[in-house]
């Protein structure tokens, strides 16, 4: 690669009179020129800082292809094994927050705050139930007045658990609690910025730097405040509220987001206030992986240390909302990113504490051990943007009797494990498989599993079972054996699963010529050993890291693997194959498969999931399955809700009108609908919605296309029905299939 030096930070170029500089970048270095070097037999631009002794970096394209070369941010410690990342201590009232203590868990009230006496018992069940601070929705000086009896009654009660005013839009309501709450969550986006409306607004430099002096004007009475009072801070960046000045510069990006949150930031350090951290929240679970670690890559740039909240905004509710969660907290905290973290699930908030629990203990325990692999150089994988590696689908050859071009799914696919007692009953495993029955035979459907798994082939002279597996043969469904098995009970245009030491030893070429292979592979193995895929015709590959493995970190060897396959030109598709304990909590299965295999496919590194847990019920495997994907933003295969986890600006029961929304909507592939409490993040994290159903007032729900509000002030027992008349007026409705 070739190197350079380079300033903190960038977006882009511009030329103006023959000087060259990095637009979008206030407060950062200016670049001086640009210097034409040779890179992989094409000239291209290379970034030069003007300023002296700064570090030099290994540079790569912007993007495929480019002529301009930017530097490979450092945006964890380690690429190859887990290793918690180095942060300062921050002192939220007695609690203390870093990488010298435990990832704290934390989650927020959903009663009205002026309700001193309900607050009170939220926050003691809370605590109780393990949760080490509690976040509370300041909105207005009723609110702030509340907060100083909710903090007297508690601590007569013993209760000493720090609390959190949450702070949208009140600058003096943030002055007023910051004298008796331990830690102040200011949202840059709207803090001192006027509510998004969504407009492309235009800015000369100057222009800039008065919103910027102005946002100090505003902020800094806060920040003396909490010096004075000693307090922590928040500087909480929300993707779904950006302000307008923010997105027309930088655009509704990862990248916004973290410009947004240093303004603030480099305020607090100007007047030599360090007791804060950061959090770069998102829906999306993607961007919010995206945006944190580019705050961080900023971070190691600029040499700060300042510690991580983590949490993905307005996951939902059950498995969903803990799936979501687990694909964006878990992914960072593989990383070793994240000093406490957050759950946010649409339920009783004493219900986020447990999940959050167990997501921490599985970070906990993979920087403890420093899970990982040897090193290895990295070259491949796109950290900050999503491009997805799409494994080479399988194609038709001459002599095939059968379609193998449906084994897998160009989104992302689904295998399951199946057994022979399920092959028993056909209807039954046709149904297990989600497939769509016409006068009992099988056929694909939109969330029908691509391929299987038989680790024991049926008998010979099992006519039935064989005519089962024939039958989904036919339909474009792989079914995948054994070598042993193949070898002694061989089923007709079966692929066959062989380890890469069976691979090597050529057992393989005992089959019938054209047999289809699928190997396993650790991604811990040698150079050596990975050679012989080299010279193999591979189908698929299955990336099998034992789950009782303790060094070796899966993610890791994941991406060693996928280094070497991409080093080499190998587009085999891969398969991430989770086998789990017999005795795994259904949470810890969504938890765990979140994050060993989100945290790959968030990096579009993967092709589908073959979970496998003894004794679990089959459609939960399945249904886990599709949900992983969905929330990795692949294979669409049921309605997108993006739901709030309620707070004490909620205006409407939460849990019981998202269950109304789910039972009449849930059969919406490809429709996204967001259910928010209020407007505070509404219009914004309704970007990625279709629709949205917003508590506009007391009693009123406001209904959105996308950003844009169409009818307001709806009577709450006629809002569901408006919602869906709204999703059949813009042609998204279908009827709920009928059962056969």
């Amino acid at each position: 690669m070739a190197a350079g030096a380079v300033p903190a930070s960038f977006t882009g170029l511009k030329s103006n009179e023959n000087v060259l500089g990095f637009t979008k970048s206030m407060n950062f270095v200016r670049v001086s020129d640009l210097q034409r070097v040779k890179f992989r037999r094409t000239k291209v631009s290379v970034i030069r800082n003007a300023i002296p002794d700064q570090e030099t970096i290994e540079l790569q394209p912007a993007s495929e292809g480019s002529p301009l070369l930017v530097p490979r941010q450092k945006y964890c410690e380690s690429i190859y094994k887990t290793v918690r990342r180095q942060t300062c201590t921050v002192m939220v009232g007695n609690v203390a927050l870093g990488s010298e203590h435990p990832i704290r868990i934390q989650t927020m009230t959903t009663t009205d705050t002026k309700d001193v006496a309900a607050t009170v018992e939220q926050v003691m069940k809370i605590a109780d139930a393990g949760a080490d601070i509690v976040r509370i929705t300041v909105q207005g000086k009723k609110e702030a007045d509340a907060c100083f009896e909710i903090k007297n009654t508690l601590v007569q009660k013993n209760y000493n658990i720090p609390l959190v005013a949450d702070i949208h839009f009140a600058p003096s309501v943030a002055l007023r609690v910051a004298e008796c709450f331990d830690k102040i969550r200011v949202n840059p986006g709207n803090f001192a910025d006027r509510r998004a409306q969504f407009e492309q607004l235009e800015y000369t430099e100057d222009d800039y730097q008065k919103e910027l002096e102005h946002i100090e004007e505003v902020f800094t009475p806060l920040v003396e405040k909490c010096k004075k009072y000693g307090r922590a801070m928040r500087i909480g960046t929300n993707h779904g509220s950006l302000s307008d000045r923010i997105m027309s510069y930088y655009g509704d990006s990862p990248r916004g987001m973290v410009e947004s949150a240093f303004e603030f930031a480099r305020i607090c350090r100007k007047l030599d206030f360090h007791n804060f951290v950061f959090s770069m929240k998102a829906s999306n679970p993607v961007v919010m992986v995206q945006a944190y670690r580019l705050l961080v890559a900023e971070m190691y740039v600029q040499g700060w240390d300042y510690p991580l909240h983590l949490g993905v905004t307005e996951a939902g509710e059950g498995e969903d909302g803990r799936m979501k969660s687990a694909i964006g907290i878990g992914t960072l905290l593989q990383d070793g990113l994240g000093d406490t973290i957050r759950v946010s699930l649409t339920e009783a908030p004493e219900e986020e504490i447990d999940p959050c629990r167990r997501l921490a203990n599985l970070g906990k325990r993979a920087a403890a051990l420093q899970q990982g692999v040897a090193p290895f150089e990295e070259k491949h994988r796109r950290y900050f943007d999503f491009q997805r590696r799409s494994g080479e689908l399988p194609a038709q050859k001459e002599g095939d009797e059968v379609d193998y071009r449906g084994v897998l799914h160009r989104d992302g696919s689904v295998l399951m494990s199946v057994s022979l007692n399920q092959l028993k009953t056909p209807e039954l495993l046709y149904r297990s498989l989600a497939a769509k029955l016409v006068v009992g035979m099988p056929f694909k459907d939109l969330a029908t599993v691509d391929s299987i798994l038989l680790r024991e082939l049926p008998p010979l002279d099992d006519i039935d079972s064989r005519l089962a597996l024939k039958r989904l043969v036919d339909i474009s469904m792989g079914v995948i054996a054994p070598l042993s098995e193949q070898l002694t009970k061989p089923l007709p245009n079966a692929m066959v699963l062989v380890t890469l030491k069976e691979l090597s030893g050529g057992a393989h070429k005992l089959l019938p010529e054209g047999t289809r292979l699928v190997v396993s592979v650790r991604g811990d193995e040698s150079q050596d050993e990975l050679e012989i895929l080299k010279s193999s015709d591979v189908t698929m590959i299955l990336h099998n890291l034992p789950y009782t493995e303790e060094k070796i970190g899966r993610v890791q060897a994941a991406r060693r693997l996928f280094e070497y396959l991409s080093e080499n030109s190998l587009n085999f598709p891969v398969i991430h194959h989770i086998q789990f304990p017999s005795n795994t909590h259904r949470d810890d299965l969504v938890i765990g498969a979140g994050t060993n295999a989100g945290a790959l496919l968030v990096d579009g590194l993967g092709d589908g999931l073959l979970l496998e847990a003894p004794v679990k019920d089959f459609d939960f495997l399945r249904n886990t399955s599709f949900n992983l994907l969905q929330g990795c933003r692949m294979r669409n295969t049921k309605t997108e809700y993006v739901s709030c986890p309620s707070c004490g600006r909620t205006l409407f029961d939460l849990q019981e009108i998202s269950a109304q929304i789910r039972e009449k909507t849930s059969h919406l592939p490809g429709v996204s609908i967001a259910i928010m409490g209020c407007i505070v993040n509404g219009p914004g994290e309704m970007a990625d919605a279709d629709f949205g159903y917003v508590g506009g007032a007391p009693g009123k729900i406001d209904l959105y296309v996308g950003k844009t509000v169409v009818k307001r002030a709806i009577e709450m027992e006629h809002a569901t029905d408006a919602l869906i008349q709204l999703i059949k007026d813009n042609g998204r409705w279908v009827d709920p299939p009928t059962e056969e």
